[in-house]
């Protein structure tokens, strides 16, 4: 006995997924036109003799709750600090002495976002850093005040002296 055969779409679209897309946004926004009406012609009849109810008061934050977030960062023991002035990049001035940035290299602002260094140019910097085989400045971390509070190793030899608790995260001469 032989089948039947399906008749061919009448438009290129009208199996595909786009098509179907295009009839639910369609419908969509010929639903939510209808219930504007609507709600346009409920708000304008009389009430029946029943008041709405007030709307609630808007919400204030209570400025006893309100914690700003820090977020935790951490250092790898490699990183060093000092001061950074961006003058001319690649071209930096650190602890008061011409470094380069390397090719990659990523300056992390006080809330570990990356930051463009054009908005750097001339500003004097706490940071931690490290640096790459080639000796070039590689990872930069702008210092927030609690974290400069923190002792911190500024050249190999202090690092090499002193010693590394993981668990807090903190030096110690």
């Amino acid at each position: 006995m032989p089948r039947c055969q399906k008749p061919a779409p009448a438009s290129p679209w009208a199996g595909s997924a786009v098509f179907a897309l295009a009839f639910c946004v369609s419908s969509l926004s010929f639903t939510a036109t209808q219930a504007i009406a609507q709600s346009a012609t409920a708000a304008s009849a009389p009430a029946s003799g029943a008041s709405a109810p007030p709307p609630p008061p808007p919400l204030q934050a209570d400025p006893n709750l309100i914690v700003p977030l820090q977020i935790s960062r951490t250092f790898p023991t490699t990183a060093l600090r000092g001061e950074l002035v961006l003058t001319q990049p690649p071209e930096v001035t650190l602890n008061g002495k011409t470094a380069r940035l390397a090719p990659g290299a990523r300056i992390r602002g006080e809330n570990n976002m990356l930051v463009m260094w054009g908005m750097l140019i001339g500003k004097k910097l706490k940071v931690h850093y490290t640096i790459d085989t080639y000796g070039l400045l590689m990872d930069v971390w702008i210092l927030r005040p609690d974290e400069l509070a923190q002792l911190w190793p500024t050249t190999p030899a202090e690092a090499a002296k002193w010693t590394y608790d993981p668990l807090k995260k903190t030096w110690s001469k």
